[in-house]
């Protein structure tokens, strides 16, 4: 019993800490501002 109770806390644990990281990293990627396009002249040719 309690070894499946300390598993549960960890999973648990673990899924708390990946949570805020997966959080934390969304809002760092949105403080980078609006995505802006490639403009097209700069792509090669057999690509449009």
């Amino acid at each position: 019993m309690n070894r499946s109770k300390f598993v549960a806390i960890l999973t648990g644990v673990i899924s708390l800490i990946l949570g805020i990281a997966y959080l934390i990293l969304v809002q760092l990627l949105d403080l980078r501002g609006e995505m802006i396009p490639a403009p097209i002249n700069l792509l090669p040719l057999w690509f449009h």
